[in-house]
């Protein structure tokens, strides 16, 4: 088994994108036992498609250990609150997850792993901190986040290389949208000199109703992407509200001093932690083949998922071409 150099190092996020193939493909194909089997079938057509796109050298597929960290909800108790399973059978702190989906998560994870393909995970975190540590810390080749998740944005970088690039697919892949600094910068009107962590000072000033984050009361998106590309960062606009010469309103002034115990609490949990101690399943090197074919095969039988993934075995072979 070898794997082709020179590629990029490619990380997904992967619950974000078997739960759009779980939407965009029929519940209704199953498996020969029954079992539903649309998301596991997409989420191996994109695998293979993103493959197939980018050639990369590496490539990680990355994992919620704990989809609503402690600590997050420590800082903002509404933190995906809405998402909780209230059902009286459900395990605390359980996600609302569709039936037939939960079941492909572990179909998904035996297809990756003989195929030889690397998960990743930290104790602890969601997916978006290993997705941020393995893109910080990558010193060797360019770096490709593929997510459905806007707050990765704030990853971007031009310096220090290698360059690291989100390809933002809340649409869905074939209208996949890549991101550098200059696309954050033009898109969502922060400064172009530190896009990323501004988009994060942005995102945390405007909220997240998909993540439970109310944001500053009376400041929208427009409004906290001038200010922070004013200030150029959230804590020298925070800085400013106490600054009677800062250039601010008296009712933006106002706003911000009320939002004061949000934002210092906010911050930390729209940023994306850095430094996590993240353990892979195997060795990131993509390989050119399987690393068990005969289980690989034996699966997509069992999963009614063999177009899937011959598409997937022919995407790693590609690379050597």
């Amino acid at each position: 088994m070898t794997s082709a150099a020179g590629g990029p190092l490619l990380l997904l996020d992967g619950a974000s994108l078997w739960f759009r193939a779980f939407h965009a493909i029929p519940d209704k194909i199953t498996a020969p036992d029954g079992r539903s089997v649309n998301a596991l079938r997409g989420f191996t057509d994109m695998v293979a498609s993103l493959i197939t796109k980018f050639a990369p050298s590496r490539l990680v597929v990355c994992l919620d250990l704990d989809w609503r960290p402690a600590y997050r909800v420590e800082l903002v108790p509404s933190y995906k609150a809405h998402r909780l399973d209230t059902s009286p059978d459900a395990a605390p702190g359980a996600e609302t997850v569709p039936d037939t989906l939960t079941p492909q998560v572990d179909m998904i994870l035996e297809v990756l792993a003989a195929a030889g393909i690397a998960t990743g995970g930290a104790e602890g975190l969601e997916a978006d901190d290993v997705l941020g540590t393995l893109a910080t810390r990558e010193r060797t080749d360019e770096v490709i986040v593929v997510s459905g998740d806007r707050d990765l944005l704030q990853l971007v970088r031009d310096e220090p290389t290698p360059q690291v690039r989100v390809l933002y697919a809340g649409r869905g892949l074939a209208k996949a949208e890549l991101f550098g600094p200059a696309e954050v910068s033009a898109k969502y009107g922060v400064p172009l000199r530190n896009a990323g962590p501004a988009y994060a000072d942005m995102a945390t000033l405007r909220g997240d109703a998909s993540d439970g984050l109310p944001g500053v009361a009376g400041i929208g998106e427009k409004s906290a992407s001038t200010l922070i590309s004013r200030f150029g960062s959230l804590e020298a606009l925070v800085a400013a509200v106490e600054d009677p010469d800062a250039d601010l309103s008296q009712t933006v002034r106002a706003r911000l001093r009320a939002a004061e115990d949000y934002l210092k609490a906010a911050a930390p949990v729209v940023r994306v932690v850095c430094d996590a101690e993240v353990t892979l399943s195997r060795s990131d090197a993509l390989p050119t083949e399987p690393a068990d074919p005969d289980r690989l095969r034996a699966l997509a039988t069992a999963y009614n998922a063999e177009s899937p993934v011959t598409r997937l075995i022919t995407a790693l072979a590609a690379r050597l071409s």
